[in-house]
């Protein structure tokens, strides 16, 4: 689960989200160096889903369409031009709008699973309503089907229900009072995106059945049953390759979702492809899986009629907040989880009678939290962020005086609760001296950052930076090359001297004391506190060889160490460059991956000509721009399945030569040769 933590910006629409489909984790990256394969027990749980553009890279930048000359003259803009689109075809040309992302099914937030969740959304809203305990759920050969038993949709309401946007019974609240999908749009999208769309609903011995192509209405039928069947509604779809390309369905990311629905409807069982998915203890269930042997005492809750809480703290660095409302995961938040931070802060001071700091109290924190809205208000379709105002007195009040009940009724606990919050009060004070230190050392050096090629806008600047990025590279040469490829309005370079040193198993203060690590800090401008983050994406950028690969590993065990909300919240990502050029005289193919490489000789024949790219200084910075455009770039984002794997992940890897690690060593070890060949 991708974890929204602390206060960092929000991020632009993703997608940003393992192993078995993934390239470079920090676990695989790390055993690249020195391993074909991971360890049989190798604790790998941190993955990089790869974000595929839907068409493969095949010509240079020069024959890109904003390079190219106009060739039309323009028509007379007069009635003639303007163009009416039905609501299916609107969905399958502006598709973002209302899923936001496509992807091939390597990232958890490509558009596949939301098609899916947008299915399951309308049988847990029957649930929760009252009606129905299990959903039955198969995907198998990128079919999906999800059966309910809830009340069914009306029989004479079915194709409107599922064609007809804005047509539903989500905007009646005698009907659902706290429903997820509230805009009628889910399942229209879900039709519209599948090449194949069939929804049956079962009404008291009568059924009636609509089949659809691309959101056009091929067959419909109603009648009785021959066989008495529980009322509810069947869906069956498979997304359409002409909108999403090749796919396929990660199990591992659909079976995470699933159990995110069994933590948040205690009582309800899911089924998927016959496997069985129940919580008893709902959001208690979560967070232990979740952190499991790290808390530092057990984990509390509170149940109430319209908020539900789980929480404890760790010894970790940041916080870890997992945000639901009304069943929907809210991955950046929202003023739900911002009430639930501030009732919890007075919580605190009102039982001890303190007055301790926000910081000092959330340091270290893990919590998961459900909210129940009668109209929900969500930033986009996607509903990843919150934005009701109204509801924040009550949830401050409410939380503010659960914890404090349960304060009462765990003494224990809420010792271990004081000392924890008087050790960050400590540490904060130490940590502050030496940031002093740090500034006074950094304004010497220069005002500016030595070895930062800033970009125009940030994330501060609204909707102009909200694509901002950073790339973080090696050396000169690859930095050389980018500064000359980037679009210097929202794209800034950073470049390390080498490798950076490796922070695992430091402490905090001693980041502060590393003077490239507190640059790159203050590029990025977390060296204070991560909510000032400038950027809306960080990319580490290195070569595709030995020395590229540990470089992104001590980088990346830098973030999961001491800024891990920076991944959890979606914000770190690695660009894939091509590794191979395959060409002749009419046309180039870049390959990303032996495989590619061997059908693009295939395609152009015995005369073609093939490059490997060994570092990204090898690539001429005009032909290296399209790697690096928004249309084209290939981005992997850098995603945590379980927090509790993180601290095993880094000390297995990054940690001391363990006899574990010495045998894999010497059991997967490639020599230089073979990694660059």
């Amino acid at each position: 689960m991708a974890a929204q933590k602390g206060k960092a910006a929000k991020a632009p629409a993703k997608k940003t989200s393992k192993n078995s489909s993934v390239k470079k984790t920090a676990a695989k990256t790390a055993a690249k160096t020195v391993a074909k394969k991971a360890p049989a027990k190798a604790p790998a749980k941190v993955s990089a889903a790869r974000s595929v553009p839907p068409k493969k890279i095949a010509a240079p930048a020069k024959s890109a369409p904003a390079a190219a000359p106009a060739t039309k003259t323009p028509k007379n803009y007069d009635e003639s031009q303007i163009k009416h689109l039905d609501a299916l075809e609107h969905i399958r040309l502006r598709s973002g709008m209302y899923i936001g992302r496509l992807g091939d099914g390597s990232n958890q937030n490509d558009g596949i699973y939301v098609l899916l969740k947008e299915v399951i959304d309308n049988s847990i809203d029957e649930f929760i309503m009252g009606y129905g305990k299990k959903i039955d759920i198969a995907v198998k050969d990128n079919r999906v089907k999800v059966r309910d038993y809830g009340r069914g949709i009306p029989l004479g309401k079915v194709v409107d229900c599922v064609s007809e946007i804005n047509t539903g019974a989500k905007y009646n609240d005698d009907v659902f009072q706290f429903s997820v999908g509230m805009n009628g749009v889910g399942t229209k999208a879900v039709n519209a995106l599948s090449s194949y769309f069939r929804v049956v609903s079962v009404r008291d011995g009568e059924c009636a059945e609509a089949i659809f192509e691309k959101g056009k209405l091929i067959k419909q039928r109603k009648g009785k049953l021959k066989e008495k069947q529980a009322n509810g509604t069947f869906f069956e779809f498979v997304p359409d390759e002409e909108i999403f390309g090749k796919y396929t369905f990660n199990m591992e990311f659909v079976e995470k979702r699933i159990w995110n629905y069994a933590y948040l409807n205690e009582g309800l069982t899911l089924r998927l492809n016959g496997k069985e998915f129940k919580s008893d203890n709902g959001l208690f269930d979560l967070l232990n899986k979740e952190i499991e042997d790290a808390c530092l005492y057990p984990i509390g809750s509170y149940v109430g009629k319209h908020i539900r809480f789980a929480f404890t703290h760790t010894n970790g660095y940041g916080e870890n907040h997992f945000s639901f409302v009304n069943g929907q995961y809210t991955a950046d938040g929202g003023t739900h989880l911002n009430a639930f931070k501030e009732g919890f802060v007075k919580g605190i001071n009102d039982f001890y009678q303190e007055s301790f700091r926000a910081e000092d109290v959330r340091e270290g924190m893990a919590s998961a939290v459900l909210v129940k809205v009668k109209d929900p208000v969500f930033e986009s379709q996607t509903k990843n962020k919150l934005g009701n105002t109204d509801i924040r007195q009550w949830i401050v009040a409410e939380v503010q005086s659960g914890l404090i009940d349960w304060l009462h009724h765990n003494p224990q606990a809420a010792d271990k609760i004081k000392e924890k919050i008087q050790t960050n009060e400590k540490l904060r004070t130490e940590l502050s001296a030496v940031k002093t230190k740090a500034k006074e050392a950094a304004k010497k050096i220069s005002i500016r950052i030595p070895k930062l090629k800033d970009c125009k806008f940030h994330v501060d600047d609204g909707a102009k930076g909200e694509n901002s990025m950073i790339f973080i590279t090696e050396g000169d040469s690859a930095s050389g090359t980018m500064t000359h490829s980037r679009d210097a309005s929202y794209q800034a370079i950073f470049s390390l001297r080498g490798k950076p040193e490796n922070m695992y198993g430091k402490k905090q203060s001693e980041i502060y004391k590393n003077d490239e690590l507190y640059q790159l800090m203050m590029a990025l401008g977390i060296e204070n506190d991560v909510a000032n983050l400038k950027y809306g994406k960080i990319v580490i950028a290195t070569d595709a060889d030995n020395d590229g690969y540990h470089i992104r590993n001590l980088v990346m065990t830098f973030f999961l160490g001491y800024f891990e909300e920076l991944v959890t919240s979606g914000r770190v990502f690695i660009l894939e460059t091509p590794l191979f050029r395959v060409r002749n005289k009419k046309e180039n193919i870049y390959c990303y991956s032996e495989e590619e490489r061997d059908k693009a000789q295939a395609k152009l024949g015995k005369s073609a000509e093939t490059s490997r790219f060994k570092g990204l200084g090898e690539i001429n910075p005009t032909e290296f721009r399209q790697f690096i455009e928004p249309e084209t770039m290939h981005l992997t984002p850098v995603e945590i399945s379980q927090l509790k794997m993180v601290p095993k992940l880094l000390g297995f890897y990054m940690g001391k030569n363990t006899p574990e690690r010495r045998d894999f060593i010497e059991k997967h070890l490639l020599s230089n040769a073979d990694i660059d060949a």
